[in-house]
């Protein structure tokens, strides 16, 4: 039975390679194959997604989070076919194209989490910028079988560049000036410039309309399936850190219960904090946020949207509507583990150096890899990068190029990078990068 959800525009693939016709999968199943498949999701097993990776065994990577986030998505689908009045049989939101769109969603994410984005944004803010979703989109489209002189994405359908698509304003569209005229440059949520084909490709023209002209409506105008992403993942990481500060000792009953006792909490957050401690406290809280998973999933209903692009695809035409009480629940956790697992001198510390090292990295990188036609440039990086920044006299390009070599090192791989090039006493002629 065809769903019907889906029409020509949503299937229509980029860069324009039409579905095989004898594969046994639909469109959304070979996305999925293919990003499971990649180099790029096999190096997520390694990089930092609250503790840095290789120092516990129990916790989560950014590999773990992303399957989780998959699943949790596939199960918003499953459960909103099932029980919303606005689907049917034969009209649904896919569940293989959200799980893939949920697999790939962190594609991009550089070594050391959350700062490792900072500081590479800080670093290349004035070449551009560095930001976690425009980087997935970068490999999605261009680097996952990047080759010199080629640049090869999974070729992916409009409906999946949509839905991995989270921000849609260009870093230049979000600069803002202080009073003197001085550049802001934004910390995150944009895409980068040169992606700004991929845009008028979901869009299906070049041109904004009124309603998105504002930098913040474009980030806000999400499809159905980048909704039910975006909610996935504030669901896997909102209760699943706390899982694991819970088990790392960075939270106990009383470090939560003397954060509670400094906060201006709700009736409602209380009684969350007081079950929190409940169940830390006669050791179930793995169970417990096991089965607060399912109620975030079926706390999800749809809504009908009339607007841009509502006419042309069911995927714009409705809102993920989560309920008052799971929102709550979730902003109350991120902030307990904002504050006391990210926060916490130990994190601190392990950041600090995360940012220490990519900013070393960048500027060795760059100093000697700029010009590699100059006769004292410096071979640092492997061959593939160099035949690429000697493939382009783009300066800026040459940039994106290092920072794509960076962003793509494990947590690992990064630490031994930083030793090879600054360590006099680390390395050797027979090890390989």
């Amino acid at each position: 039975m065809k769903n019907q959800f889906y029409n020509a525009f949503d299937l229509e693939r980029f860069d324009h390679k039409p579905t095989p016709q004898d594969d046994y999968r639909n469109a959304f199943q070979i996305e999925r194959d293919r990003v499971i498949f990649s180099y790029p999701f096999r190096k997520l097993q390694s990089k930092t997604q609250v503790f840095q990776s290789g120092e516990y065994d129990f916790y989560r990577t950014r590999l773990t989070h992303s399957i989780e986030v998959a699943k949790i998505c596939r199960s918003i689908c499953e459960f909103l076919k099932t029980r919303s009045p606005l689907l049917s049989q034969d009209f649904f939101i896919d569940p293989d194209l959200t799980e893939a769109i949920g697999l790939a969603h962190d594609l991009g994410h550089p070594p050391f989490g959350h700062i490792g984005e900072r500081r590479l944004n800080h670093i290349t803010q004035t070449k551009g910028g560095f930001e976690g979703n425009a980087q997935t989109l970068r490999i999605l489209t261009e680097l996952i079988y990047q080759r010199p002189q080629k640049k090869q994405g999974i070729a992916p359908t409009r409906a999946f560049l949509d839905g991995v698509m989270k921000y849609k304003a260009l870093h230049s569209e979000c600069i803002q000036k202080d009073p003197s005229g001085k550049p802001i440059y934004p910390e995150n949520h944009f895409i980068y410039d040169h992606q700004s084909i991929h845009r008028e490709r979901i869009f299906g023209q070049s041109h904004l309309p009124a309603a998105l002209a504002a930098p913040a409506d474009l980030n806000q105008f999400k499809s159905i399936e980048c909704q039910i992403m975006d909610w996935a993942d504030d669901t896997a990481y909102s209760l699943n850190d706390i899982v694991d500060g819970v088990h790392a000792r960075y939270l106990s009953v009383g470090s939560i219960s003397e954060w509670a006792s400094s906060q201006s909490l709700s009736e409602d957050e209380a009684k969350l904090i007081d079950q929190l401690c409940k169940v830390i406290r006669e050791d179930r809280y793995e169970a417990y946020f096991g089965w607060r998973v399912g109620q975030f999933v079926t706390d999800c209903s749809l809504q009908p949207r009339k607007g841009f692009l509502s006419q042309q695809t069911h995927r714009h035409a409705f809102d993920l509507i989560i309920s008052p009480e799971r929102i709550t629940e979730s902003q109350l956790y991120k902030k307990i583990a904002y504050q006391l697992i990210f926060q916490s001198p130990q994190l601190q510390q392990i950041e600090f150096k995360g940012g220490f090292i990519l900013d070393r990295l960048y500027a060795a990188l760059s100093e000697s890899c700029l010009a590699p036609e100059s006769p004292r440039a410096l071979k640092l990086l492997p061959k593939n990068e160099q035949a690429l920044l000697a493939a382009t006299s783009d300066p800026l390009m040459r940039h994106r190029i290092i920072c794509d070599f960076i962003a793509g090192l494990t947590d690992d791989l990064a630490i031994r990078t930083y030793k090879r090039l600054y360590n006099p006493e680390f390395g050797s002629i027979a090890e390989l990068l």
